[in-house]
């Protein structure tokens, strides 16, 4: 089926538009929590299971909302005696 000119430059209603967008945000919302779940909250490997950088994954959780998982660990100590 062939488009007229004027159908194919039809721009969707602002609604349409609206929820797309809130969709497609959620939907990155829920792929990222689902990766951090997985990974057991180590940004790392949740990054890598989603094929982007961690620095990447920091910025789109800082975009979304999303709070970091895990704690950081704190740093072993020696006891001395």
């Amino acid at each position: 089926m062939r488009m007229s000119g004027e159908e194919m430059t039809a721009v969707p209603a602002p609604e349409v538009v609206r929820g797309l967008k809130e969709r497609m945000i959620e939907y990155e919302r829920h792929l990222i929590a689902s990766a951090l779940e997985r990974s057991g909250g180590h940004q790392r490997r949740a990054a890598e299971a989603l094929g982007i950088l961690p620095t990447t994954l920091h910025e789109k959780m800082k975009r979304l909302g999303l709070k970091q998982t895990r704690e950081p660990q704190a740093d072993a100590t020696l006891e001395l005696s």
